[in-house]
Order: C-alpha cells, then structure tokens, then sequence
C-alpha cells in the first residue's frame, strides 16, 4: 500500500526537477538570439520534428491506452520514448534555430490571430510542461502511483495539446519557409 507521505526518493529529485525546468526554457531563449555563421541552414528539419511532434502523440495515445489496460510495462516504455522524442525534437528544434532566421507568418484576418493564439498557448505550456512531466516521471519510479496518476491527469492532456499543436503550427507555417 502507498503511503501519502512525501517519498525520500522524490525529495532528491526536487533540485534537479527545479534546475531543468528553469534550464531548459533560459537556455532555448538564449540560443534563440544566436545564429551560427557560416553554417549551411539546417532547413530540413521542420518536417522532421514536426512528425516527431505527431509521433509523439500518437505514443502518448497508446501509452494511455496502455495503462487503461493494465499493460504497465508497455506503458512505461512508451512514456520512455515519449520523453525521448521530446528531447530529439528540442535539440531539432533548436539546431534549426541556431542556423536559420525565424519565418514570419504570412496569413492575414482571423487565420493570423489564430495562429498567433496556437503559437503562444503553444510556447507557454510547452515551457509548463517541462516541470509536469519530471514530476510524473519521478513520481512513477519512487512508485508514488496515487500521486502519479494525479499529476498525470494535468500532464497527459497538455503533452497532447503540445504536440498537436506543434504539428498544427508547422502545416500553417510552412508555406512561408523560405
């Protein structure tokens, strides 16, 4: 039976969870206003972590299928690679950014304001989910369960958000790559 008393396990993990959360975002920030020179534009990449972002989903899909059917080890694996793509499509993301200028939305009316609320709820809660995710994850590996399923309620449907919209953010974007 799970205790509700805080896990010691947990509790070391509270530092590192606070430093990547803060790192991560400060860091991507920082790269954005750098731009290598002479380094050929890495311009391939946008449909690359654009289908990452859509893969992501769907394992997101399946991991919570998984776990509904009690499938608990194809469901950690699937949270395994879920966080992995993730991290593929940062580095991806800001190693296009580091060599090629941001691409302007080119849509006019209603179709830009909704981009732009797309874009921004987009970057807000991918900065949010940073924390939510290394807590649901340190939370299933001290096998703190109850507390895990709470956190991953929040989690799970703003991970899904991220990655549709990330998907959705390129299809509306890439008709104004360069």
């Amino acid at each position: 039976m799970e205790k509700n008393t805080t896990n010691p396990q947990a509790l070391k993990y509270k530092n590192l969870i606070i430093a990547v959360s803060v790192l991560i975002p400060v860091v991507v920030a920082i790269l954005f206003r750098i731009r290598l020179e002479n380094v050929q534009p890495l311009s391939f990449l946008p449909p690359i972590y654009a289908g990452i972002n859509g893969y992501t989903f769907l394992v997101l899909l399946v991991a919570l299928w998984a776990i509904k059917k009690r499938k608990i080890t194809l469901h950690e694996q699937l949270m395994k690679t879920a966080i992995g793509l993730s991290l593929a499509f940062l580095v991806m993301y800001v190693a296009y950014h580091l060599t090629s200028d941001p691409t302007p939305f080119g849509g006019e009316g209603t179709i830009k304001y909704v981009y732009y609320f797309i874009l921004i709820s987009h970057i807000l809660l991918s900065i949010a989910i940073i924390p939510l995710v290394l807590i649901s994850y340190v939370r299933a590996i001290s096998k703190q369960f109850t507390n895990h399923r709470k956190i991953a309620r929040v989690t799970f449907p703003i991970w899904l958000y991220i990655t549709l919209t990330g998907v959705i953010i390129y299809l509306m974007i890439s008709p104004y790559y360069s």
